[in-house]
């Protein structure tokens, strides 16, 4: 059986995997990008560079780590640092499109266009997530045990709430979030939000 255990630095590579074969709504992004490392540079390893205290990993009977869930306490916070420290490291892995006009270059210029005051749903949820696992975890009860290793932290620390944002072709995912008592958020044309709100 599979078991949820703090994230170690040790997991960092294994990070990127979990989430590029996860990052297409639910379904392996492999090979979508010219950079395949670019779905975790925005999505996965930052989380655990700025708040490796929260954040948890599926490990396997062999092992193996097979998903994970990551998160912020602070949304406002956490893009001031991407903004300012994170995403320069990466300027030259990822430069600036000149033209916006592949999904590659909606995504490096989503690198490029994060900061504080972005999302109106940050002030009543402050909190965010990720969650990712792989096609082999899933159906075991694996997601809700570590939202709810998550939300018992973000409680523990005072958090007044969370909200998160997925693909809306991602159905198999909002039925989840429903199903955990989160409520449907306003969200940008073409996005999905949810939030609760805890105590």
């Amino acid at each position: 059986m599979p078991v949820i255990r703090p994230y170690r630095p040790s997991d960092r590579a294994a990070m990127y995997e979990i989430c590029v074969k996860t990052a297409d709504a639910g379904e392996d992004a492999t090979g979508i990008l010219s950079d395949d490392s670019l779905w975790g540079d925005l999505f996965a390893v930052p989380y655990v560079e700025r708040h490796p205290d929260l954040a948890w990993i599926v490990e396997s009977d062999d092992q193996r780590s097979i998903g994970y869930i990551v998160a912020t306490d602070d949304t406002d916070a956490f893009y001031t640092w991407f903004r300012d420290e994170w995403w320069p490291r990466l300027s030259e892995r990822h430069p600036r499109p000149a033209e916006v006009t592949t999904r590659e270059d909606r995504m490096i210029e989503y690198g490029y266009t994060r900061g504080p005051g972005l999302d109106p749903n940050t002030a009543t949820y402050p909190a965010h997530l990720h969650i990712d696992l792989l096609p082999e975890t899933q159906g075991q009860g694996l997601g809700r045990r570590l939202i709810e290793t998550l939300f018992a932290e973000l409680e523990r620390r005072g958090a007044p709430g969370l909200h998160l944002g997925m693909d809306p072709k991602n159905v198999g995912a909002a039925a989840f979030y429903e199903r955990l008592g989160m409520t449907e958020l306003p969200a940008a044309p073409g996005g999905k939000s949810y939030g609760i709100t805890f105590g």
